[in-house]
């Protein structure tokens, strides 16, 4: 049920070192501007409902479909929101969950989503070369850091994954990583059935320009210039937490650029942490995904296994989870790494896994206005 795609002895003793070990989640969420953009993303058919994408994803992972939602999960181009999958997930295997308020373009109601605010704020247009004030990327670093340290002490006996939610970030992952100096042009993913890698390209192209990053430059620098707010909170979380426990960043390319950040802090900074203890998990639909390169990407960045989860939803009696199958959404709300950890963690198996999927969504169908 978990295929390892990149650093196979490295992947095999990370399973080995934390199998059977159950897991504690915490999801960073963000906004970006850039999902403003028409046609950047499918997580959320319109640029007004990506607003709410974040908060609704929350609100279905902490609370299901059980009652009356206040934001219901916006439509999607095509298929149903990876928190459902994770919503399965966390409740079928009682999962402690942390959902973070790292910079969102609207404050939720605190009573239906739950967050934790780590004192951000949504990030401009990568395309504008000033997302965000260095002085707010420092403080969510050192929020990272400190909750990574927390998390990882109090839930000591299990792993850590790590997840996101950030309509458009696979484009501001594409900043990261291209301003880090990886060739990662065509190769992140997308929501879309094929990847808009041109609109991605053109908008990071015109943030770089804008923001005349010198070569050398502090990481976190380039996170103020082009990146979201999610990245250097999960980042300074992953560095604090590895030095205790295993930790799954939950995601493909985003999560890649996300370690790729944690290497160079590392490097600029001084800051130390255990590589060893890390592993990226997302969904096959990501790790194969023919319209990106996550592997080549992985590879290419170095230092960290790719794992993904082989959950097959082909023969899933709802349409909405069969679309995952036609390449559609793909991943989110660290839906993937949550399914490799049902597996690792939980001895979850294909058919146990699809039935809670599906038994999650009929609630979410039955449920909807």
């Amino acid at each position: 049920m978990i295929k390892i795609y990149t650093q196979q002895q490295r992947g095999e003793a990370w399973l080995e070192k934390y199998r059977d070990r159950p897991v504690v989640f915490a999801c960073g969420l963000g906004f970006t501007e850039t999902a403003l953009i028409p046609h950047i993303s499918a997580a959320g058919a319109t640029s007004e409902s990506r607003k709410y994408t974040a908060i609704a994803d929350a609100e279905c992972v902490h609370r299901g479909f059980n009652e009356q939602v206040t934001y219901p999960l916006p439509p999607l181009t095509v298929g149903a929101s990876p928190a459902i999958l994770s919503r399965a997930i966390i409740e079928s295997y009682d999962i402690p969950t942390f959902l973070f308020n790292t910079g969102l373009a609207i404050a939720p109601d605190a009573k239906a989503v739950p967050l934790i605010d780590v004192g951000g704020q949504a990030a401009k247009c990568v395309s504008t070369g000033q997302a965000l004030p260095l002085e707010t990327v420092q403080n969510l670093f050192e929020e990272g850091l400190a909750w990574g340290k927390k998390l990882a002490e109090k839930y000591s006996g299990r792993s850590l994954v790590l997840g996101e939610c950030v309509v458009a970030g696979t484009t501001t992952a594409l900043a990261i990583l291209t301003a880090l100096g990886y060739d990662a042009q065509g190769k992140v993913n997308s929501s879309h059935l094929k990847c808009n890698h041109a609109l991605k390209w053109n908008i990071v192209q015109k943030g770089l320009a804008k923001a005349s990053l010198l070569s050398s430059i502090d990481p976190l620098k380039i996170v103020a210039a082009v990146g979201d707010p999610m990245q250097i909170f999960i980042a300074g979380m992953a560095i604090a937490a590895s030095q205790i426990t295993g930790v799954l960043l939950a995601g493909g390319t985003q999560m890649l650029a996300v370690y790729a950040l944690m290497k160079a802090i590392a490097d600029f900074h001084s800051q130390t942490f255990q590589a060893q203890n890390i592993i990226i998990g997302t969904t096959r639909w990501v790790a194969e995904d023919p319209t990106g390169d996550t592997v080549g990407l992985a590879e290419a960045i170095g230092g960290v296994p790719l794992l993904a989860t082989q959950l097959s939803l082909q023969r899933s009696r709802f349409p909405q989870l069969q679309a995952y199958e036609q390449g559609y959404v793909k991943e989110g709300v660290g839906a993937g790494g949550l399914s490799c950890a049902a597996t690792f963690g939980y001895q979850a198996q294909q058919a146990e896994l699809q039935a809670i999927i599906e038994r999650t969504l009929a609630a979410y169908v039955i449920h909807q206005p």
